[in-house]
C-alpha cells in the first residue's frame, strides 16, 4: 500500500485499513499487548499490537530505531487516553501485519534528549540518528519553511532566481579563501566564493535588474558559536535603486518570514539607529535591545579625579563610561567575577566593579569617585544593590569592551528572553577603518560600497567618511548586511588606491569588474541575509549548528565523514602538488 506519514494520522482515517511506515522511537511489549510509538518525520502514531495478531512474535528483541511497517486499521482512542501533545493523539493503529524491514543495533545514544546529555561529539558522528530527534526535525522543517517563505517573497516582487559559480578567482580584501587546486591548468588555483558579491553586481551590468540566490558561501576563518566555514546566504541585488528602497524591501521580505514561520506580525517599521549612536549606547555595531544597560559616559563627571587609575585612564583623551547591573550584587561567582576581568582585559581598557551599597559607591573605587559619587549614581539610576562595571581608555575600546561585558552578563541576569524578536537597522556606517596593525585604511563593509559623500571629499577626510551601507540586527546578531555599491569605474579605483591597492594588483585581480563599468553600468545596490543565524534565532537555539544538516565542529571537521583527510599521492601528483 502507498506510505503515509504516520505522525499526520487523526479521525479523519478512523475506519480505514493502512500500511504506516516508520522508526520504533519505542516500544512496551507486556506479554500479551504491545504498544509501538511509530515515527517518521512528521510526529508519532500509537500501534497496538495484541498478542493474537499473527506477527506478535517479531517483537520479541525488536530494538528502538529499527524501521518496520505495520498495516491495520485506524481507531479512535477512548477519551481518557487522547494524548494532546500529538496531531495522532486521538487515534491509533491496530496491527493486522507486522514486517521488520530493517533491524537497528543498540544506539551510541538514546533520541529525543536534551542534548547535553548525548554530548556533541557523538551527536556530530552520528549525525544521522541525532537529525531523527524530534528538535532537530523541527529545526531543518523551520529552516525549510524559511527557505520557502523567502522564495515565494522574492518571486512575487519580479526577482530571478540565479545561480553563480561555486568555483571562482581568489580576490583579496576579505577573508580567508578555500583554495581548489586545477588538473588542467597546472599551478593554478580556483577559490570558492566567499560571497557572490563581483558576480552579483555583474548580474546587475548584464540588466537582470532584480536576482536572489541561496547562495553557498565559504570562508576560511576561525569559529564560533554563529559561523560555520560554509554557510548560506540569501544573497539580494536591485539595480536603480535607493537605501530606504533596498531596507523597505528586506524589512517586508523578514516580516513575511516571520508571520509564515512563528506567526508573529510586525505592524510597525524596524526601528533604525546610527553607527555611531549603536556604539555610544550599546557599545556594539549589532546591539541586543531586548534590555537596557547601557552605556554611560562619565568622562566629564569625572575629569577633576585626583586617583592616579583615573588620570591614566583619561590620558591622552581617554573616556571613563559604565554600565549598571541593577540588583546584580551577590549574583557572581569569583570565577565569573574573573572571567569578566580578562575579557574586558583583551580590550587593553581599565576596568573595575563598583558595588552599590547604603547609596554611594563600594569596593575599591569608593575613594576614587567620592567628589563625584552623588552625580555618577544619578547618571548611571544606580540603587543599593547594583554593580556598576567602569572602564576606561581609548573611546573605541572602552565602547566594545562595556558592549562586549553587557551582552556577557545578560543572560545571568535573565535579560534575554529568547522567544522576543527586537529587529533593528544600523545605518551611516563608517566607510572605512584604520587598522593599527597595518597602518592602513580598510573597507569597513567591502571595497564597492559606495560613500555617503563626493570621492574627494572622501580622500580628503577619509576618518570622516560615511558609506550607503546597513546591517538588519537581531537580538545582538546580524543577520543581514548590505550597501549601495560603486558603479563608476573612476570611483571604484580611487577606492582600490585609498585602500593601499596598487593599480597593477588591483586591475589583475578586478580587471574584469573595472571593465564591465565602461559598458553602462546602473547604480545598484543589495543585501544578504545569513539564512543560518536567522533561523537559529527563529529556533531559538544558541548555535548554528543546531539548525544545519551536516555542519562542521568548532574547528572546523566534519565527525560525520572524518573531513578534511589526506588523499592519495596519485591525486597530489595529478595536481602538481606536493
Amino acid at each position: 500500500m502507498m506510505r503515509t506519514f504516520v505522525g499526520k494520522y487523526d479521525l479523519k482515517q478512523v475506519g480505514q485499513t493502512l500500511t504506516a511506515k516508520g522508526w520504533v522511537a519505542n516500544i512496551r511489549n507486556h506479554g500479551k499487548i504491545a504498544f509501538i510509538e511509530l515515527r517518521d518525520r512528521e510526529g508519532i502514531l500509537q500501534v497496538v499490537v495484541n498478542g493474537d495478531c499473527p506477527d506478535f512474535a517479531l517483537l520479541e528483541g525488536l530494538s528502538k530505531e529499527s524501521v518496520i511497517a505495520v498495516t491495520g486499521e485506524v481507531v479512535a482512542r477512548l477519551p481518557r487516553y487522547v494524548n494532546p501533545h500529538l496531531h495522532s493523539g486521538e487515534v491509533e493503529l491496530v496491527a493486522q501485519e507486522l514486517q521488520i524491514i530493517s533491524r537497528a543495533k543498540a544506539l551510541p545514544f538514546e533520541l529525543d534528549v536534551h542534548s547535553d546529555e548525548a554530548g556533541e561529539v557523538l551527536r556530530e558522528q552520528y549525525r544521522y540518528l541525532d537529525l531523527r530527534r524530534t528538535k532537530m526535525t523541527e529545526n531543518l522543517r523551520l529552516r525549510h519553511q524559511v527557505m520557502a517563505a523567502v522564495r515565494e517573497f522574492l518571486n512575487g516582487e519580479a526577482f530571478f532566481e540565479m545561480e553563480t559559480p561555486y568555483l571562482a578567482k581568489s580576490t583579496p580584501e576579505g577573508a580567508r579563501d578555500f583554495l581548489v587546486p586545477s588538473r588542467l591548468q597546472k599551478g593554478e588555483f580556483y577559490a570558492l566564493p566567499q560571497s557572490p558579491q563581483i558576480l552579483k553586481q555583474l548580474l546587475m551590468s548584464a540588466g537582470f535588474d532584480r536576482y536572489y540566490q541561496m547562495a553557498r558561501c565559504f570562508r576560511d576563518e576561525d569559529l564560533r558559536g554563529d559561523r560555520q566555514p560554509e554557510f548560506t546566504q540569501i544573497d539580494i541585488e536591485m539595480s536603480f535603486v535607493s537605501q530606504s528602497e533596498v531596507q523597505e524591501l528586506v524589512e517586508n521580505m523578514v516580516k513575511h518570514v516571520v508571520k509564515k514561520t512563528r506567526d508573529l506580525a510586525f505592524d510597525e517599521a524596524f526601528p533604525q539607529i546610527s553607527y555611531v549612536e549603536a556604539m555610544r549606547r550599546f557599545g556594539s555595531d549589532k546591539p541586543d535591545t531586548r534590555f537596557g544597560m547601557e552605556l554611560v559616559n562619565l568622562t566629564e563627571l569625572v575629569e577633576d579625579a585626583t586617583s592616579l587609575t583615573v588620570k591614566k585612564w583619561l590620558s591622552d583623551g581617554g573616556s571613563v563610561q559604565a554600565i549598571c547591573a541593577k540588583a546584580a550584587d551577590g549574583k557572581f561567582s569569583k570565577h565569573e567575577i574573573e572571567s569578566l576581568q580578562q575579557l574586558v582585559k583583551d580590550f587593553k581598557v581599565g576596568f573595575a566593579i563598583a558595588p552599590v551599597e547604603n547609596g554611594a559607591i563600594a569596593g575599591n573605587m569608593a575613594t576614587s569617585f567620592k567628589f563625584a559619587t552623588a552625580e555618577i549614581l544619578s547618571a548611571l539610576t544606580a540603587e543599593d544593590g547594583d554593580l556598576i562595571f567602569i572602564a576606561g581608555g581609548k573611546e573605541k575600546r572602552v565602547q566594545e569592551a562595556l558592549g562586549a561585558l553587557r551582552v556577557k552578563i545578560a543572560p545571568k541576569l535573565e535579560l534575554t528572553d529568547s522567544s522576543k524578536l527586537n529587529f533593528l537597522w544600523v545605518t551611516d556606517f563608517p566607510l572605512l577603518e584604520f587598522d593599527e596593525n597595518e597602518q592602513r585604511y580598510k573597507a569597513m563593509h567591502h571595497p564597492f560600497t559606495r560613500a555617503a559623500s563626493a570621492f574627494d571629499e572622501v580622500v580628503k577626510s577619509p576618518a570622516e567618511a560615511k558609506s550607503y551601507a546597513y546591517d538588519l540586527v537581531l537580538n545582538g546578531y546580524e543577520v543581514g548586511g548590505g550597501s549601495l555599491r560603486i558603479f563608476k569605474r573612476e570611483e571604484q579605483e580611487k577606492m582600490f588606491a585609498l585602500l593601499g591597492m596598487e593599480k597593477t594588483n588591483y586591475e589583475r585581480d578586478f580587471g574584469f569588474l573595472l571593465e564591465a563599468m565602461d559598458y553602462g553600468f546602473p547604480p545598484h545596490g543589495g543585501c544578504a541575509l545569513g539564512l543560518d543565524r536567522l533561523v537559529m534565532l527563529l529556533a531559538e537555539e544558541s548555535n548554528i549548528r543546531e539548525v544545519i544538516a551536516f555542519p562542521k565542529n568548532g574547528v572546523g571537521r566534519d565527525l560525520l565523514l572524518d573531513a578534511p583527510a589526506e588523499v592519495a599521492d596519485a591525486q597530489l601528483r595529478e595536481l602538481k602538488l606536493k
